[in-house]
This record gives structure tokens, C-alpha cells and sequence, in this order.
């Protein structure tokens, strides 16, 4: 009881508010006029919501496809014993510490021509960081991203490696295996479980990207760095079409949870 109390209370009620935008022309934030599904027929008609999804998508697949392996690998070559492993494992949980809006006005202010460290560097070889560029920008936001959350995949592999029992290696070099044998017959499938939450965490997060885009490209160039998220605020905040943002924000929630759904069922058959 004390959790479906929480759960409703921080979920289910906040959900049903925005089902109840998503059905009314809101004016003034307080007079609802009846307008059943038009919202949604708009949204779903709509080439940009298209194309803010398309671009979300494609964010998702690319920072999912980097910060995978490379959590993996890195977390294969941490120790599993001795003195400095709990350095190295505050080192690599630094970037989680870091609020979502400082890192992305501290990586703005290190690529800078003239204020940031990096931004120094590269102008005197006469280099620029130009966010007017769409693969510059895409590669800035791409980066962000790994650098802030690849310790998440690392944490989690390694907490997976280290409840493997010394049993199974004792096994495999007996059965002389290599180390990519070792990788893939012990490894891998021990930590299958860890890696598969470290997959959606990822996937639910890189999918709600909005903070560094906003602070570091703006949305630049053009639209190209306007994702699902950036696209809702402004419908909400700055148009405040709460009817349309609504809807929106249900179809969102809805894509997530598909692809989620997905995802599990997919990495748990195999």
C-alpha cells in the first residue's frame, strides 16, 4: 500500500492531469473546451514531430552504439582486486555526479575560441569548433553524451564481472581458452543481465536528451540539433499549446515504453 500510494501520487496522477490536456483546447490554463483526439490526429500528421523523432532515434542508435562497448571494454580492463580500485571507481563515477546543466555548459565553455581551455588550444594551430557545421555539431552533443554517461554501462559491467565466481576461469583455462573464448562463453553471458538494464537506462535517457543540445548548440544549425524533447518544450512553454503538448508528451511517453518493452524481450530471448 505505502507504494502504490507513492506510485500514484508521483506517476498515475501527473499522468492522468496531461491525458486530461490532451482531449481539451486549454485557454488561460483553466478553460477546457472538449476536442477529443484532435490533438493527437495533428501531432501524428505533423512532418516535424517526424522529424524531431527520426533525429531522436538516430541520437539514441549512435551514443548506444559507442557507449556500450566502450563501457564493456573499459570495464574488462579495471581490476577486480587490490588498493586502487576504489579510485578508479570514483574516478569514472565523476561524470555522474555532474548535473545535466553544468555539463553542458562546461563543455560550451571548454570548446570556446577564446574562453575555454580546448577552444585556446585548437586556435592556435588556427582550428575552430564551428556548432554552425551539422557534423561538428552532432560530434559535440555525440561526445557530451559518451563522456557523461559511459560510467553508467562501466559501473554496471563491472559490478557484473566481479560476482562471476573464479570457478568458471579456473574452468576455462583448464579448457586452455583465449580471451576473447573467455569474453564470450563466461563473461558476456554472466553479466547479460546488468548489461541489459545498462542498455535501457540508456536508451530511455539518451531518447529524453534535451539539456545538452539546448545549452551547447541551441538547436543548431538550423533545426538539426532539435530533438523530441527540445520540440515539446517549446510547444509547451513558449507557444503554450498545452492541448498539443500533451498529446505530444503521451506519444512520447508511448514510443518509450514500446521500445523499452522491445528491447527486454528481445535481450532476455536471446
Amino acid at each position: 500500500m505505502p507504494a502504490l500510494i507513492l506510485v500514484g501520487g508521483s506517476t498515475i496522477i501527473p499522468l492522468l492531469t496531461i491525458v486530461n490536456f490532451s482531449v481539451h483546447d486549454v485557454f488561460y490554463g483553466n478553460d477546457f473546451i472538449w476536442v477529443g483526439s484532435k490533438w493527437f490526429v495533428e501531432v501524428l500528421n505533423s512532418k516535424v514531430f517526424y522529424d524531431t523523432l527520426l533525429r531522436t532515434f538516430a541520437f539514441s542508435a549512435i551514443v548506444l552504439a559507442i557507449e556500450v562497448p566502450l563501457g564493456i571494454l573499459i570495464a574488462l580492463s579495471l581490476p577486480r582486486k587490490g588498493k586502487l580500485v576504489p579510485f578508479y571507481i570514483i574516478t569514472i563515477a565523476i561524470p555522474l555526479m555532474i548535473p545535466w546543466v553544468v555539463v553542458g555548459l562546461m563543455w560550451r565553455l571548454i570548446i570556446h575560441p577564446q574562453w575555454g581551455s580546448f577552444g585556446s588550444l585548437l586556435s592556435l594551430f588556427g582550428l575552430q569548433i564551428d556548432l554552425n557545421n551539422l557534423v561538428t555539431a552532432w560530434s559535440v552533443i555525440v561526445f557530451v553524451d559518451v563522456w557523461h554517461w559511459t560510467s553508467l554501462v562501466v559501473l554496471l559491467c563491472y559490478s557484473g564481472l566481479l560476482a562471476i565466481p573464479n570457478m568458471y576461469y579456473q574452468a576455462a583455462r583448464i579448457d586452455a581458452a583465449n580471451r576473447w573464448g573467455v569474453f564470450r562463453y563466461v563473461e558476456l553471458p554472466k553479466i547479460k543481465r546488468v548489461l541489459m538494464i545498462a542498455i535501457l537506462l540508456r536508451f530511455i535517457d539518451s531518447f529524453m536528451v534535451f539539456v545538452e543540445p539546448f545549452v551547447i548548440t541551441r538547436g543548431g544549425p538550423g533545426k538539426s540539433t532539435v530533438f523530441l524533447s527540445q520540440s515539446l518544450m517549446r510547444t509547451a512553454s513558449q507557444q503554450f499549446d498545452l492541448g498539443q503538448s500533451a498529446a505530444t508528451s503521451l506519444i512520447y511517453f508511448s514510443i518509450i515504453v514500446l521500445f523499452s518493452w522491445v528491447l527486454y524481450k528481445v535481450m532476455s530471448e536471446r
